[in-house]
């Protein structure tokens, strides 16, 4: 067949065009480059969420159950997106099925408040320590938006400090000093002074970071992915932590644990359930309705209280407002309460960070085989690929012990590796996450390492035959 010419495929950008990986994932994806080039008539750049961006284009699914879905051309994959990281218990797991299917029959929206609520926010409250008090959002990005507008009204202080890559959600406190801006300069559409009033620190420095903290006497907030960024490819220690709630508790700074991924995965408590480090607020997401929409702001009672009726009235303070049309649906509440139900009673988390682990070990062999310099690593069910552009001298162990920093753990590597490795592993039924890499789920099998650890070594060969890499 002829190399895909612009003609053929206006989906397709110049430097794809006559890559033989991309010209077999063009002839086996029909039906999803269809969808695609309709899609790009509706949509900015066709998507519907900035992570499903993937050139030439992504897999158009119509089904999914367990740890495979099915692309509308009939391709069947091992998936490691889950649902943007909510499916720890898989696609469709027939528990959640069944209970919401129930609920449907009954009402998806009461309008009012209802039992499951209480049994939901319940369970929350019982799982993680911190949990003193609950309120129930719609998403990872409302929670952390309520947590920091709650923590500058309890403290009465402005500044917040977040950390280098550390990615929050999409709202405006938080959407520059992650994939760029890491100045502390805004974004495009964000206030300036809202920038003004956020504090960027290097996790992997604590001493710097202590100097920054002791520097301001007007932070209200510290927020940070307590596994580190990005679900943990620039990893954060124990010991920063253990520091972190230290420094902070002397200065009257709330701790904010950002647990919206690592939260019911790294255990039934999460992150602070492992290490016994309480933070003062946590937000909460994906697992906790289980790929439904759902989410959570939890904490100290105190400052929660700020979102109480009567005890806003009785201080003689102004209360905060939150609203949200769709805070505790039903159908939500049911699949977080049968989702949260089986993390808490099985042995879900340990079996999702046990093929994490083996999933690793697997792939580092086939890198040592191939002669390659990257590097799989990771913690609490999930695994990152590191490129390694520099060819560092390093380990798994190295990396999360924390000696590398955001910018050479993320450094950029070559743009048409990325964008044909992932290619390569979908020709070979195989969907990741773009940094590379993915968290798993419970429900994983040994099938779907072989056939992930295959998916890798032919997608190499192929990277090597096109020169991506040196072979």
């Amino acid at each position: 067949m002829a190399s895909i010419t612009k003609p053929l495929s206006p989906l397709v950008p110049e430097d794809l065009i006559h890559s033989p990986i991309v010209e077999e994932y063009y002839r086996k994806t029909p039906g999803s480059a269809q969808l695609a080039e309709r899609a790009r008539e509706i949509f900015p750049s066709g998507i519907t969420h900035d992570a499903r961006n993937v050139e030439p284009y992504g897999i158009y699914v119509n089904r999914a159950q367990g740890s495979h879905k099915w692309d509308v051309d009939g391709n069947e994959y091992v998936d490691y997106t889950g649902g943007h990281g909510a499916l720890l218990l898989g696609h469709a797991h027939p528990a959640l099925v069944e209970t919401v299917e129930k609920q449907i029959g009954n009402g998806t929206h009461y309008g009012a408040s209802h039992e499951l609520e209480v049994k939901w926010g319940l369970l929350i409250q019982e799982m993680i320590p911190c949990a003193e008090s609950v309120r129930l959002t719609n998403s990872g990005t409302e929670a952390t938006l309520l947590g920091l507008r709650l923590a500058r009204a309890f403290t009465g202080r402005n500044k917040i400090l977040r950390f280098t890559g550390h990615f929050h959600g999409w709202q405006d406190h938080v959407s520059f000093g992650f994939a760029s801006h890491f100045d502390g300069t805004p974004t495009t559409g964000i206030l300036p002074e809202i920038a003004d009033n956020v504090i960027i620190a290097p996790p992997w420095d604590i001493e710097d970071t202590r100097r920054i903290i002791e520097s301001h006497d007007d932070i209200a907030a510290v927020i940070l992915e307590p596994t580190g960024s990005s679900w943990g490819q620039v990893p954060v220690t124990p010991a920063f932590l253990q520091s972190l709630r230290e420094i902070t508790a002397q200065r009257d700074i709330l701790l904010f644990f950002d647990e919206v991924i690592c939260g019911f995965r790294c255990s039934p408590g999460g992150l602070q359930g492992v290490l016994g480090i309480t933070p003062d607020l946590t937000s909460l997401g994906k697992i906790i309705s289980a790929g439904m929409h759902g989410a959570a702001i939890v904490g100290r009672k105190d400052i929660l209280d700020l979102l109480d009726f009567k005890h806003t009235k009785d201080m003689n303070i102004e209360k905060i407002g939150h609203q949200g049309t769709y805070n505790a649906m039903p159908t939500s509440c049911v699949a977080g309460i049968a989702a949260l139900e089986i993390v808490k009673s099985t042995d879900a988390c340990a079996r999702a960070i046990s093929y994490g682990s083996r999933l690793q070990d697997e792939l580092n062999q086939v890198f040592k085989g191939e002669e390659l310099n990257w590097i799989s690593y990771g913690t609490y069910g999930g695994f990152h690929v590191f490129l390694n552009p520099e060819n560092i001298d390093t380990t798994p162990e190295e990396i999360e012990s924390g000696k590398f920093d955001y910018f050479t753990l993320r450094a950029p590597a070559k743009p048409t590796l990325l964008k044909k490795l992932r290619i390569g592993l979908l020709l070979h039924g195989v969907e990741i996450q773009s940094w590379p890499g993915a968290p798993v789920s419970a429900v994983h099998s040994d099938e779907d390492r072989k056939t992930t650890v295959d998916a890798f070594r032919q997608t190499i060969r192929m990277l090597k035959d096109e020169n991506e890499i040196e072979g």
